[in-house]
């Protein structure tokens, strides 16, 4: 290729232009040779040039063009032409090619060294250059450099060492020598390393007819790839098992276990749970980043006023506080952030969990095991002989737990416990259906926080949205009129979202607080008065309302407030004939 080269050195070229002063040249130069970094970054961090008055200068000087790789839908095939680690090392990315040519986008068009090197891996394509942003390079790189080709190889390899077998002999994975363990310890460092990567909560590894499918859980919905080795997925379930000290021998038995491992320099808690199926045995991770730290209540998504009145019950002596929402909605996550907060030398505060999900200094933490007759209700009884000021039980599982929990809050304890139900509203009465006694609910419980986690629109590729008014009907019908300065949003779809429109997920909360209408309502299971009390209640807003404010803030789409709304258990009869009316026009649509 024709190297584009400047006409003179960097620096010299800038003041010529007067993009920069002479004494601004000399400064950033003594900056340089301390630092070692080139010089167009050390204009940019010592603020003389911005990034992109940088790269439009070098675009215009070099006759190559500026390229905004966000609008771009690359093809991760085209981008792995160029290795990894030469793309991080030069910062460069393929962004097109064919069997002739091949554009590459680089952060610094005018680094021949770079340049020769790209070259020499690409020939025999010529190569045509382009200017990126760097920082659109970096993230870039995590999102299309993903471990996709890497793991397939590795599966083909452990095929290909198995001999075709059924399965791999327990001599040959417990062998540390053993070049089946080797590999097989490789795709599971792949396998992880690809799902930190994309920001996975859960890992699904599901044995099938016809290989093995790994399914990664992101923003709360599933991604798939499909692994066609066939007798692979019992050697990669027996290692998970040795990893987390499980019997290797048993497959006919669900089993649960955890371990730890570092993954792109984070220490990860994996929960490992195995469940025998037609094919083999399954298991699920739930991937949790210790390294990160525990949320404080202000980092979990809750609006201040609320964070206010939450910590107004977290504060006082006694009483129960629930937290509420369906599995993965982010309960223990705001749990262990109000432990956080009530972790002080001054307070004995003692866990029931099953399992122990984060590791707390000071707190005492029990994981129950029901194979030895360590249940809920049993560590509950001998905590409250433990002198404890703050009790926090994992889950409100049966009437005795829910009956020791009720009891320990009104005799000078606070408790704290989470509860499967969909809202705030219908938590208190699914206490008193589990057994309790009416009385006990009134006079214990606090306070009910409800939860939910929405997809959050893509930042980098968000635009206005425009409103259905079938939709916009059924919305104004079930939580209130979509305000008039609303901003509705959605994401077009760009290789930081993986194409999806979201990226990352927002909580939405509903803080319930029990007031002596509602303990008169609970202590004569009243359910109908309860509800209404709930709505007339000043301080409460629900789910689907707080929902409907951040889709009008572009914080998230319409879609996913009507996805919540979907899921809340009850609607009222106005509700439920919009609805039916609705379904009626759409069916008369397709009829036609």
């Amino acid at each position: 290729m024709t190297r584009p080269r400047l006409r003179m050195r960097l620096g010299d070229l800038l003041v010529h232009e007067q993009v920069i002063t002479e004494s601004q040249l000399n400064q950033a130069l003594s900056e340089q040779r301390v630092s070692g970094r080139k010089l167009g970054h050390t204009l940019v961090d010592l603020g003389f040039v911005t990034e992109l008055e940088l790269l439009e200068f070098l675009s215009q000087q070099l006759g190559v063009p500026l390229v905004d790789i966000s609008e771009l839908r690359l093809d991760s095939n085209v981008v792995r032409l160029l290795p990894e680690v030469q793309a991080r090392r030069h910062r460069a990315i393929v962004l097109e090619a064919d069997d002739d040519t091949a554009t590459v986008g680089m952060s610094d068009p005018a680094d021949l060294t770079a340049i020769d090197a790209i070259s020499a891996l690409l020939s025999p394509r010529q190569v045509n250059l382009a200017v990126v942003p760097e920082q659109q390079l970096i993230e870039s790189f995590d999102n299309l450099y993903r471990r996709t080709q890497e793991i397939d190889e590795l599966a083909q390899q452990l095929q290909q060492e198995s001999g075709g077998d059924d399965e791999f002999s327990l001599e040959q994975l417990t062998d540390e020598s053993d070049e089946g363990d080797v590999t097989v310890a490789r795709l599971l460092q792949s396998i992880f390393s690809d799902a930190v990567q994309v920001r996975a909560s859960d890992i699904h590894l599901e044995p099938d007819e016809k290989g093995l499918r790994i399914r990664q859980r992101v923003d709360g919905q599933l991604q798939e790839t499909m692994l066609n080795e066939l007798n692979i997925g019992g050697a990669v379930v027996l290692k998970l098992k040795l990893m987390s000290g499980l019997d290797i021998s048993e497959k006919r038995l669900p089993q649960d276990g955890r371990f730890q491992m570092r993954v792109l320099k984070k220490l990860i808690d994996v929960r490992l749970s195995t469940m025998p199926t037609q094919y083999g045995e399954a298991c699920v991770m739930r991937l949790l980043d210790q390294s990160s730290g525990l949320l404080q209540l202000e980092q979990t998504g809750m609006p201040e006023p609320m964070i206010k009145r939450f910590r107004h019950h977290l504060h006082r002596p006694h009483g129960l506080i629930l937290v509420t929402g369906p599995t993965g909605s982010g309960k223990t996550t705001t749990l262990y952030a109000a432990l956080s907060e009530l972790n002080q030398p001054e307070k004995k505060i003692i866990t029931v969990e099953d399992p122990v999900e984060y590791r707390l200094p000071r707190v005492s933490q029990v994981q129950v095991s029901s194979n030895i007759g360590l249940t809920f209700a049993r560590v509950l009884r001998t905590t409250l002989r433990q002198d404890p000021d703050i009790i926090m039980v994992g889950e409100m599982r049966d009437q005795e737990t829910v009956e020791i929990g009720l009891r320990g809050s009104i005799t000078g304890h606070l408790v704290l416990s989470t509860l499967h139900t969909n809202d705030a509203a219908t938590s208190a009465m699914r206490l008193i259906d589990m057994g309790a006694a009416p009385y006990l609910v009134a006079s214990a419980l606090r306070a009910v926080l409800a939860q939910r986690l929405l997809r959050r629109v893509c930042t980098h590729c968000d635009q206005a949205a425009q409103v259905d008014p079938q939709d916009a009907y059924l919305v104004k019908v079930m939580i209130g009129p979509i305000p008039e300065n609303a901003t509705l949003k959605k994401g077009r779809g760009c290789q930081r979202c993986n194409y999806t429109g979201y990226r990352g997920r927002v909580g939405v909360f509903e803080l319930l607080e029990i007031d002596e209408r509602m303990m008169a309502a609970l202590r004569t299971s009243d359910t109908e008065a309860f509800a209404a009390a709930v709505k007339e209640s000043k301080s409460f807003k629900s789910l689907a309302q707080t929902a409907l404010e951040y889709a009008a803030q572009g914080l998230t789409t319409l879609e996913e407030v009507m996805t919540l709304v979907a899921g809340l258990p009850y609607l009222d009869d106005e509700e439920m004939a919009a609805q039916e009316a609705l379904q009626q026009q759409a069916g008369e649509v397709t009829d036609e």
